[in-house]
This record gives C-alpha cells, sequence and structure tokens, in this order.
C-alpha cells in the first residue's frame, strides 16, 4: 500500500479535532469530544495519551484509514521553550518538555505526543509545526520596563505564519520578501509585525494588547495589584477573571461576536460601545506595530475566527488603512496549517528541525 495520506491531530481542552490529508486535501476530518466525567480521572493533561491515542485509533477504523497508508503523523506544537519557527521532528527531548509543560500544561502539549506515539505504531517519522513557543523576537522586543519580568513570545504563530504565506502568495512573493502586521481575532489576540517572514514582535494574549471576546488584555497596573491584595479573591480567581471571564464575557456575558452584533442590530447601546472599543484597541496596537517595521508594510492582515465579522473588519480598516491595505483572511485553518509545514518537508522543500538543536 503506498503511503500517501497525513494525520492531523489538534486536541483541545475538551476535544480531540482529527484530520486525514492527501498532501493538502482535506479527505475526512471529525472533532472528538471528551466528557467532563471522562477528562478529570487525569491528574495531568498529558496523561491523557492512551485515553485519546485509543479515541484516534477507533476514529480511524471507522473511516477505513489503514494505518499502513499513513506517510506521517502531525500534532499540534505545545507549551515547548522558545524556539524559531518551522516544522519540527517530534524528538525524546521534545517529548520530555510536553510532559514536564516547561512553559505551563496546555492541551496542545498533548500534539506532539500523540503524533509520535501513533507514528511509532507504523515507523513513519512525526513533527509539529510553528507552536505558540515561536520566538523570533530581538534582544529588545524583550525589555519590558521591569528586568523581573521580561517580555515574552507565545502567539498564534501557526495561524500567523499559515495566513502570511497565503497573502504572500497572493501577492506573487514570498513570505520572505514582505513585512506584513497580522491580527490574529479570535478567543485570544495577537497582532504581530512579520518582517520578511519572522516575528519580531506580539502581545501576549494573555496578558497584553487588546481586550477580546474573553481576555482582558492590557490592564491598568496600579488598580490590577489593588485587586489581587483587596483579600476579595484567590490567585486562581483573579486569573480567571481576567483569561475566560474579561474582555466582551465581562461585560457583555457572551463571548460570541456574533451575538454582539445582535444587541447592536437591536439598538443595545451598551453593546454598541464595547464593541467600538475592542476594534479601537486592536486598531491602536496595529498602530504600534507598524512603528516596529518603521512604517514599511506590505498589508495588514485580518485573521481569526471573529474576522468573520465585515463590521469588525469594516471598523478597524477606517483606522488602519492608512498604514497598508487591509486583507482580510477569516478563520484559523490550523488543520490544513498544520498539513501544509509537514507537506513542505516530505516534499523536500524544507528540512525538519530538530528541537534540542534549536531552543533558546
Amino acid at each position: 500500500m503506498q503511503r500517501e495520506n497525513l494525520l492531523v491531530i489538534n486536541p483541545g481542552s475538551t476535544s480531540t479535532k482529527v484530520a486525514v490529508f492527501k498532501k493538502t486535501e482535506n479527505i475526512v476530518q471529525k472533532n472528538l469530544s471528551h466528557s467532563t466525567e471522562e477528562l478529570v480521572k487525569y491528574e495531568k493533561i498529558t496523561d491523557q495519551f492512551e485515553y485519546r491515542e485509543h479515541m484516534i485509533l477507533d476514529w480511524l477504523k471507522e473511516e477505513k484509514i489503514e494505518l499502513e497508508s499513513l506517510a506521517a503523523v502531525v500534532g499540534r506544537g505545545g507549551l515547548l521553550k522558545p524556539m524559531p519557527s518551522g516544522t519540527y521532528k517530534v524528538t525524546d527531548a521534545m517529548i520530555e518538555d510536553l510532559k514536564i509543560g516547561v512553559q505551563g500544561e496546555h492541551a496542545s502539549n498533548l500534539g506532539g505526543i500523540l503524533a509520535r506515539g501513533i507514528a511509532d505504531l507504523q515507523g513513519i517519522p512525526s513533527f509539529i509545526v510553528d507552536p505558540v513557543a515561536v520566538d523570533e523576537f530581538p534582544d529588545i522586543a524583550r525589555v519590558s520596563g521591569l528586568p523581573e519580568l521580561p517580555r515574552k513570545s507565545l502567539v498564534h504563530s501557526l495561524n500567523i505564519k499559515a495566513v502570511g504565506r497565503r497573502a504572500a502568495k497572493d501577492m506573487g512573493k514570498t513570505l520572505a520578501d514582505v513585512n506584513f502586521i497580522v491580527a490574529h481575532l479570535g478567543g485570544g489576540i495577537s497582532i504581530s509585525p512579520v518582517e520578511k517572514g519572522l516575528i519580531i514582535d506580539a502581545n501576549n494574549a494573555n496578558d497584553a494588547g487588546p481586550f477580546s471576546p474573553e481576555r482582558a488584555g492590557s490592564l491598568p497596573v496600579g488598580a490590577l495589584i489593588k485587586l489581587c491584595y483587596s483579600g476579595k479573591y484567590t490567585q486562581a480567581e483573579i486569573k480567571k477573571m481576567i483569561v475566560g471571564k474579561a474582555g466582551l464575557v465581562g461585560y457583555l456575558g457572551t463571548n460570541d461576536a456574533r451575538d454582539v452584533i445582535k444587541m447592536i442590530e437591536s439598538g443595545d447601546e451598551k453593546a454598541a460601545l464595547i464593541f467600538d472599543a475592542m476594534t479601537y484597541q486592536i486598531s491602536k496596537e496595529i498602530g504600534a506595530m507598524a512603528t516596529v517595521l518603521k512604517g514599511k508594510i506590505d498589508a495588514v492582515i485580518l485573521t481569526g475566527g471573529i474576522a468573520y465579522s465585515n463590521l469588525l473588519c469594516e471598523k478597524i480598516a477606517k483606522r488602519v488603512q492608512f498604514i497598508a491595505p487591509v486583507k482580510v483572511y477569516p478563520g484559523e485553518d490550523e488543520m490544513l496549517a498544520l498539513a501544509e509545514g509537514t507537506q513542505r518537508v516530505l516534499d523536500g522543500e524544507e528540512n525538519a528541525k530538530i528541537y534540542e538543536d534549536e531552543v533558546k
């Protein structure tokens, strides 16, 4: 049997997205759901490996996809040590860091572990592509103002790089030829200047930048310190307040931009103000990142789930179109981006990187 399929695995907190690609054509895809009752049995996220692996293997059987048809397996990259972008072979050192959670515990840490586990059944390669730990910052971008708290690169790099490549191709160029500001607009918001293919700055979507559908973004530091020491909240409650219960949720009770637009259309003035404030903050961050590129920008790109909102994109474009043409690529096709990154290696367009040789 000819090995021409790619298995793509994207673990989330309560589900695992799986797909089989033939090169970069999506043949079949499914979202495998995991109940809270099942997941509560496991102390750590990475302890869920065997449970999720069995579900994936059962799904492949249901779809009559033979393991012998797979050329490679690719998983979503997790919170690894800072590293350059690219497609990485899953190595023992990477697996160890994913299990430890060197930059934190997250469902995406299972991506490389699952890819390696299933690939090893067939003796085929396993990969991850452009994890959130991608770090291409110059030293100047790391200085925060407080030596104890350096700025870190934790960014939606998979979608930013993939959309950047598509936009550059649409312009008849490669990503290495252009400068973009890419605004990934989803549950979290990452706004990044991409210079000749490198993400040279970004707001950490959990800590800074615009507020989003469910995250607070940058906050007044003095007031935040008082809130933390008010005695009213635990550390866990503060963290949940800032990431999960902030942004549109905090003000309007929903993290769905579509619901907010319906509220605006029904005449809700508060919803209109908060929605405008979100687009205002996104636009300000785009403007700030324009200075990083010294104004030499080929396009401002809006992408991510809430870029499907024409109203949101129009409001942002009115504020930032003086910087560069605004191009909209809605959604975040992570499964395709993972397949594309793997296929570039299999086709010899890129060399797979080795994690332990590249980490900082």
